[in-house]
């Protein structure tokens, strides 16, 4: 830089006799030159911390509560997610795109709202095709072409190809009875749009949850063990003969900690996406961890996730990576009452904390979660951030940190707001407003203090259940609550704020009719989503499909 003061210098310093004007003159031009090069050394250095490559782990847990984790009031210690904690950021108010699991996967991997694809509620199941296509780019593709290397180990539960047997042959199970699905599926053959053909370099993963058959691991998109028996977890199906629910977490761990290993050695920095089978049903902790907490087998279960964590953090402080690997930990939605929340509130344990609703809810419980970043040097450990940021976002935060954001084209991320600038301890408030979907695809839009449910009931599990509360007339159709006075939605002020209301239905229509709600030019959905109940139609008509 600044080549012609330099050679000016260098000319003045080569002269053996100078007057001392001129003499004076090189002083100054010499301090000149040196303050700006350190400026632009400066400027490099702050440059380069921007577009940092670091290496990226996402861990995310599965059906557990905003208040399960210690450092939020749970009963049951998670040393390890509270070291994050501890170490990092902590978001108070950061959400899932939906309160189940398939959709919220959808969104995290994509950067885009479950409901804009085929998936207008509920979830997938272990036979399902496919949802994300090939040709939508995912976050791991997206950091593949930044030049990381990239894996996946945990839950998949977004669909998968499977090659049927020929000729329409359906087999018997090797020993005790033939139940469920799946025994017409070619385990020899690998699945069709598994995580392999979606940008993970590498793969170890089980098609869905733990309670819905086949009960197999897959490395590579290819079946480890052939289902030949019938197993039950929940749901009766096709297993691996080896294959046990309870030794699902520390497979996991083993696959992640030999992922970082290997990694660790290499020039490219990885990304790792690790989602759990836990605490979700079965609830079924390992025998090391059996009777460890005071909730029973769900604190139990709770403290084997946390274990994971403690895993995934010991491997690299013991490879000396840890300083230039972000690690973020989350949850797919909240805590579903299968973990039998009453006994844990009679104990003490408010595993949704003081949210109302849980699991498959438009209420908080549903979609509020625990939220930590933890990246070395460059986030404040032990600082907190009331932002409004959600796991969609995790997508435009990484093309951020790694300098891409101007690589993502029209028709990616079209749901994700960078909250690289909160990491950093910006106060401004980046993402505009968030949209909230329950199991039934009931729409909840969230805009400051404000949030409008597009629904009469929970939406979910909770009372009053969509089936009834759509057949009660004194319930309104949609519901308004102020967070910032009633943080628990106890009270519906729609009546009192008819103008909010309808300014909070047209940007969800708006939002909707675009295909996207970040900057940039109309995309498509995958159908309109229509979900919404009649009464809440009648009320809102632009919200119906257009005809």
């Amino acid at each position: 830089m600044f080549p012609f003061l330099v050679r000016t210098c260098a000319a003045g310093c080569r002269r053996s006799s100078v007057g001392r004007s001129q003499q004076a003159m090189q002083r100054l031009m010499i301090t000149v030159v040196v303050a700006l090069a350190s400026q632009v050394v400066v400027s490099r250095s702050l440059t380069a911390a921007a577009v940092d490559k670091p290496n990226i782990i996402f861990i995310l847990a599965d059906d557990q509560g905003y208040g399960d984790v210690s450092h939020a009031g749970g009963l049951a210690a998670t040393p390890h997610i509270d070291r994050l904690a501890t170490e990092g950021m902590r978001f108070t108010d950061a959400h899932t795109t939906s309160s189940v699991c398939t959709p919220t996967r959808y969104g995290i991997l994509t950067g885009r709202y479950n409901w804009r694809s085929r998936l207008k509620k509920s979830v997938l199941f272990g036979l399902d095709k496919p949802l994300i296509p090939k040709r939508r780019t995912t976050v791991a593709r997206f950091l593949g072409r930044r030049g990381y290397h990239t894996g996946v180990v945990g839950k998949w539960h977004l669909g998968l190809g499977w090659q049927k047997l020929p000729g329409g042959e359906v087999r018997k199970a090797e020993q005790g009875k033939t139940q469920g699905g799946g025994w017409d599926i070619d385990y020899a053959r690998p699945v069709a749009g598994g995580p392999n053909t979606l940008g993970f370099d590498e793969s170890f993963i089980i098609p869905a949850s733990l309670d819905m058959f086949p009960y197999v691991y897959l490395r590579n998109d290819r079946t480890v063990q052939a289902a030949t028996v019938t197993k039950a977890f929940h749901r009766p199906g096709p297993a691996g003969k080896d294959f046990e629910a309870v030794n699902c977490l520390r497979d996991f761990a083993r696959e992640s900690r030999d992922f970082i290993t290997r990694n660790s050695q290499s020039d490219k920095p990885f990304f790792l996406y690790l989602p759990l089978t836990s605490p979700h049903t079965p609830i079924v902790p390992s025998p090391a961890w059996q009777g460890k907490s005071p909730l029973g087998p769900y604190g139990d279960f709770v403290m084997e996730t946390d274990w994971v964590v403690g895993q995934v953090l010991e491997e690299l402080d013991k490879r000396g990576i840890a300083e230039n690997t972000l690690v973020l930990f989350t949850t797919d939605n909240g805590c579903s009452p299968a973990a039998k929340i009453p006994a844990l509130i009679a104990k003490g344990h408010r595993p949704n904390a003081h949210w109302r609703g849980h699991k498959a809810d438009i209420f908080e419980g549903g979609h509020r979660v625990p939220f930590v970043v933890r990246w070395p040097g460059r986030v404040k450990a032990g600082s907190q951030n009331d932002r409004l940021v959600s796991t969609v976002d995790f997508f435009a935060t990484v093309a951020d940190i790694t300098g891409g954001t101007d690589q993502i084209t029209a028709g990616e991320a079209e749901d994700s707001f960078s909250f690289l600038p909160a990491l950093r301890g910006d106060s401004a408030q980046v993402r505009p407003y968030l949209i909230h979907h329950s199991i039934q695809g009931q729409f909840a839009i969230r805009r400051g203090q404000w949030k409008l449910c597009l629904c009469p009931g929970s939406g979910g599990w909770s009372a009053p259940r969509p089936n009834v509360a759509r057949k009660n007339k004194s319930l309104p159709p949609v519901q308004l609550f102020d967070l910032t006075a009633d943080p628990s939605e106890t009270t519906n002020v729609q009546d009192q704020h008819p103008q909010r209301v309808r300014e909070l239905v047209d940007l969800l229509v708006t939002a909707i009719r675009q295909g996207r709600t970040t900057p940039g030019t109309q995309q498509s959905n995958e159908g309109w989503p229509n979900t919404f109940a009649k009464r809440v139609l009648t009320a809102y008509p632009q919200l119906d499909a257009p005809r």
